[in-house]
């Protein structure tokens, strides 16, 4: 069951592609809205950082002013305890630019002076503010918005800096996207669980079309029964009507032979009997001619009649009764003991009963008149394989001379008889060998361990 499932589940499988298709489109859609979520989440976030930053920077130059001996004073109240605590990487500090002015004012997070670049590298906007990065005390990464502001009306110049660490923004960031990941990932896993029992479950009206065409060409049903889907009930009513159209043309073509045959039967036995009631030469002439197309008659007409119904949907003959009653009656009439073996399980021919009575009754004589004292039937099963149809075969071995390998292909040709001290027409092995063949089957011509001929015959079993 396994193999059948990968097998039908495959490249070539229509769910396969499916589910793959949507698998593919899934992964991308997540991928682009993750991408687009993560960015405009990063955005948002360098906005509102800087905005703090700005907000701080504004509420620090109010804080600060100029004593009347020209030092700087002030003490800014943030708001924020990051700007307390040694380290954090908040800090602020204000420091003289012009003359005239003295001292500088730091956060208390602030333990050693943080260097600023040169206004050369970093120029002041038409705002007189810039904005950089630089290393902090810690090593962290910082965002440093810095600006220069005239404090009194001397024209006194300090230089305004607020500086927050840009790390825990990046982490902060880093967090969310790992979390983002997991939720879509979960979210994609279960999406493409739900698509793919989603599809397998509207496939599976294939599967009963696939199991009722089954059915129907096995014999058990005449046509496609039951409710299929809108858009699978179109096929189905199509195929019913195949169906029903190649059973009325096997049946006219039957019917169309049967009379042949009838009006055949006639001339040819009238040929016949006046051939032998003539007498001499030309009435034996006659009457041989006769009687051979009487026996081609029946020979074409049997050959149409198994391509007729080859493949069939309607014969199935179970095998091992039929070879059980064969075995009885060769058994009487050769007074021998045949050794039988028959497999546990239920072999079914996918045939007619008469053609497989002709099949084994043809090589249980063959057996019976070459044989010396032994002779065995053995029927199995063949191994299933993943593409092949279900096959059984039948080996009929006997005790005697045997047929040599280089006579084998002799020994199926119509009339031929390799011993002509032994009674029969040499039709045997050729009706079997071409019954087998309109079957769909093979014969086999070996050796066997008894010394004599193997005869096996493999033929299609019913799934």
């Amino acid at each position: 069951m396994g193999r059948a499932f990968r097998s039908s589940f495959g490249p070539r499988s229509l769910a396969f592609r499916v589910i793959a298709f949507s698998t593919g489109w899934a992964i991308l859609a997540l991928i682009v809205i993750s991408t687009v979520i993560s960015a405009l989440y990063r955005q948002a976030s360098e906005r509102g950082f800087d905005s703090l930053l700005s907000a701080h920077l504004f509420n620090l130059i109010g804080s600060v002013g100029v004593s009347p001996d020209g030092a700087l004073t002030g003490s800014p109240n943030l708001g924020d305890l990051r700007f307390s605590e040694p380290n954090s990487g908040w800090y602020y500090s204000v420091e003289p630019v012009s003359g005239g002015l003295s001292g500088q004012v730091r956060s208390a997070s602030m333990t050693q002076p943080i260097p600023s670049p040169p206004i050369s590298e970093v120029p002041f906007n038409p705002q007189f503010q810039r904005s950089y990065l630089i290393d902090g005390i810690a090593g962290e990464d910082l965002t440093v918005i810095e600006s220069e502001f005239v404090l009194d009306s001397e024209n006194r110049i300090a230089r305004f800096r607020v500086m927050g660490n840009r790390t825990e923004l990046e982490q902060e960031i880093s967090t969310f996207e790992g979390r983002l990941f997991a939720y879509l990932a979960l979210f994609g896993l279960g999406m493409v669980a739900i698509n793919a029992l989603a599809i397998l479950l509207g496939l599976r009206p294939l599967n009963r079309v696939r199991n009722a065409l089954a059915m129907v060409r096995e014999g058990q049903a005449q046509r496609l029964d039951g409710s299929f889907p809108a858009e699978i009930e179109p096929l189905a009513n199509e195929t019913n009507a195949l169906i029903e159209n190649n059973r009325r043309i096997v049946e006219r073509s039957r019917t169309q032979v049967g009379n042949l045959a009838h009006s055949l039967k006639t001339p040819l036995a009238v040929l016949t009997n006046e051939g032998r009631a003539l007498g001499g030469q030309k009435g034996d002439l006659i009457a041989e001619q006769a009687t051979a197309m009487r026996d081609q008659l029946d020979h074409y007409l049997r050959r149409a009649r198994m391509a007729a119904q080859r493949d069939s949907v309607i014969y199935r003959t179970p095998v091992k009764p039929l070879i059980e009653r064969l075995v009885r009656v060769i058994e009487k009439l050769g007074r021998i003991s045949v050794s039988l073996v028959l497999p546990p399980e239920e072999v079914v021919f996918a045939g007619e009963r008469e053609d497989l009575e002709e099949i084994v009754g043809n090589l249980l004589e063959n057996a019976m008149k070459w044989k010396k004292d032994r002779v065995s039937v053995r029927v199995s099963l063949l191994p299933i394989t993943s593409e092949g149809p279900k096959l059984f075969s039948i080996e009929i071995e006997d005790d005697g001379p045997g047929i040599p390998e280089d006579k084998a292909r002799e020994a199926l040709k119509r009339g031929k008889r390799l011993d002509e001290t032994k009674p029969g027409t040499g039709l045997g092995l050729a009706i079997v060998s071409e019954l087998v063949g309109e079957y769909g089957g093979r014969l086999l011509l070996e050796r066997s361990e008894l010394g004599g001929l193997k005869a096996v015959v493999e033929l299609r079993a019913v799934q």
